[in-house]
C-alpha cells in the first residue's frame, strides 16, 4: 500500500478490524516516514441485477431497499441500526445465493419477511405501498392475516 503522505511503496499493517460485514478497516504505518493512515478493504461481489416488474433490468442497490424501509419506519421505534441489519441481511442472501440476477418480488418479499419481525406497522407500510393496495379492503384482508398469525 502505497504512503499517502511520502509515497513509499512499503507499509505494515497495525490493526485490522471488521466494520461491518463488507468491509476492513486497517491502520498502517509507513516503512520510511513512519505516519500512521487508514485504509478499508471491501469484498469484491458480482453485480446482480434486478428483474423489476416490466421486465426491465438494472443493478442492484442496497440504499433503494433501505430507502424504503426507512420510509416505512417513519415515526416508530425502528432504529437505524435494525434497519441497516435488514439491508445487509437481504445483501448476503442475495450474495449467499451466487445469482446474476433475481426478481424485484422476492426481494420486496424478503423485506415483507425481516419488517414482520421488526414492526408490523412499518410490515404493512411497506406492504400497501409494495403490492400496491387498490383498496381499503386490500388493506384490511392483510391486518386480518397479520391478527391470524399472531394468533397460532
Amino acid at each position: 500500500m502505497q504512503c499517502p503522505y511520502c509515497n513509499y511503496k512499503e507499509s505494515k499493517v497495525i490493526d485490522s478490524r471488521h466494520t461491518d460485514s463488507k468491509s476492513i478497516r486497517r491502520r498502517r504505518e509507513c516503512e520510511s516516514c513512519k505516519k500512521r493512515f487508514t485504509t478499508y478493504e471491501k469484498i469484491e461481489t458480482t453485480p446482480v441485477m434486478v428483474i423489476k416488474k416490466d421486465n426491465s433490468r438494472e443493478y442492484f442497490d442496497g440504499e433503494k431497499i433501505k430507502n424504503g424501509i426507512l420510509k416505512s419506519c417513519e415515526k416508530r421505534p425502528v432504529s437505524l441500526e435494525q434497519i441497516e441489519d435488514i439491508v445487509s441481511y437481504i445483501e448476503n442472501e442475495i450474495n449467499k445465493c451466487y445469482i446474476s440476477e433475481i426478481e424485484a418480488q422476492k426481494i420486496g418479499e424478503i423485506v415483507m419477511d425481516k419488517l414482520k419481525d421488526v414492526d408490523e406497522v412499518a410490515y404493512v407500510r411497506f406492504a400497501s405501498v409494495y403490492r400496491q393496495f387498490k383498496d381499503i379492503n386490500t388493506f384490511v384482508i392483510e391486518l386480518k392475516n397479520i391478527i391470524m398469525e399472531k394468533g397460532d
